[in-house]
């Protein structure tokens, strides 16, 4: 069996070995290491076949026998393969990745401006696309010509493609550039995939600007490096397949709704069906403070209960692949928001009014549960991406946001 693997600083989150599984009857493992380590590794007899990703694709460049000719135009190499003759060949397959996504995407960008932000190995493979397609494009760096402390002379840009790392996990929430200083855009492609909205993704959806991320450049460049380990070609329609369930996969299923309405029920009931992990925002609130969310409105106010809710639905957003059951007045801040949005598909859970508890809810019982439903359900349905009721069982209600969350995700 081929011996193939990954190479890079930090591959805790990688989602390679996943990919690679689906592609072809080899094993995948991950190799972190320090950059000093990465000659003696690459002339060692442990691999037959490596990816190589950041910061790393320039790195592998001087223990090369030899270069393919997108490798040597890109100066970037993120396939690494023994020949049978026993040299080591850099290829590149990052090129032909976006490529895809760019055709995924249905960007019309030929003759139409792009702005690359960064100048790395990942915005080397994005420049030699690019040209391919023809779009004339201008490299944004931290320093040059063309930096970030004078794009409004590029206002005119009618793309932006982000190949930096700023917005990536665990940094979530920065983004490289303020789309409002594009007017004519029209669209944005960050090559960042976890999150998979990034707040640059995020500004775009809210200017209803096209954006893709990044995991479908990942698993078709995959492909192409796959090909290149087993000599094989590989089906292209089991890029699609791989990306719709590794999208499935790694998005949160969020559920909000009015207090009582099943939101932690249900959501134990989803984690037992699916094998998600599931978290849920009270219960996280009660772990860290030793108090529940009931005494700590009681004795210290809603708004210091607002702010510990917040943290916590902070370091929730950023999970891959959970449940998250929040408490009923999460969506009263804003900023709540893109901490969920940003790697989970929101569903509200509504349940007839009549049938809602007030015991042991302060708020609601000191609003009334008619007036803090009209005070909430602009919110909810901001919040939300689709409405699932949750008058039922919680199996039967956990079944149907699953199937929810199915036709979405296709």
């Amino acid at each position: 069996m081929l011996r193939c693997g990954l190479i890079g600083k930090k591959l805790g989150h990688s989602y390679s070995p996943q990919i690679h599984k689906r592609l072809g009857d080899y094993s995948y493992k991950l190799f972190e290491m320090q950059e000093e380590d990465i000659g003696g590794f690459l002339r060692s007899d442990v691999w037959d076949g490596l990816n190589v990703t950041v910061p790393y694709k320039k790195s592998v460049i001087p223990f090369m026998d030899s270069l393919s000719e997108t490798a040597e135009k890109t100066g970037s190499v993120n396939t690494v393969v023994r020949t049978s003759g026993g040299e080591i060949k850099g290829c590149n397959t990052d090129v032909a990745g976006f490529t895809e996504l760019v055709k995924k995407s249905g960007m019309r960008m030929k003759g139409k401006k792009t702005l690359v932000l960064g100048s790395g190995g990942a915005s080397s493979a994005v420049r030699a696309a690019l040209e391919n397609i023809g779009s004339p494009y201008v490299v944004i760096s931290r320093t040059g010509e063309n930096n970030y402390d004078n794009l409004r002379l590029h206002s005119d840009a009618r793309f932006i493609v982000n190949t930096t790392p700023v917005g990536m996990y665990p940094d979530n929430g920065r983004s490289p550039v303020d789309l409002s200083l594009f007017p004519h855009c029209e669209g944005v492609i960050d090559l960042i995939y976890n999150p998979c909205r990034t707040a640059l993704l995020m500004q775009a959806e809210k200017l209803k600007i096209p954006c893709e991320n990044g995991l479908y450049m990942l698993v078709a460049q995959a492909q192409k490096s796959a090909e290149l380990f087993t000599g094989k070609a590989i089906d292209d329609r089991v890029v699609s397949q791989i990306h719709t369930e590794l999208a499935a996969a790694s998005e949160n299923i969020v559920l909000i709704g009015m207090p009582g309405c099943g939101k932690t029920t249900v959501a134990r009931e989803i984690g037992r069906i699916s094998g998600r992990q599931v978290l849920d925002s009270d219960e996280e609130i009660k772990n860290r403070t030793g108090k529940t969310p009931a005494q700590i409105i009681t004795e210290e106010g809603e708004p210091s209960f607002r702010k510990l809710e917040s943290e916590v639905l902070s370091d929730f957003g950023k999970q891959s692949g959970a449940v998250i059951a929040t408490g009923g007045g999460a969506v009263t801040v804003e900023r709540n928001y893109p901490c969920l949005h940003q790697n989970g598909i929101i569903i509200r859970l509504d349940r007839d009014l009549n049938s809602l508890p007030d015991d042991g809810r302060p708020i609601t019982k000191a609003e009334g549960i008619k007036a803090l439903f009209k005070k909430r359900d602009l919110l909810y349905r901001k919040f939300s991406d689709v409405t699932v009721r949750s008058d039922s069982s919680p199996e039967t209600v956990a079944s149907e946001v699953i199937r929810t969350v199915g036709r979405l995700e296709r």
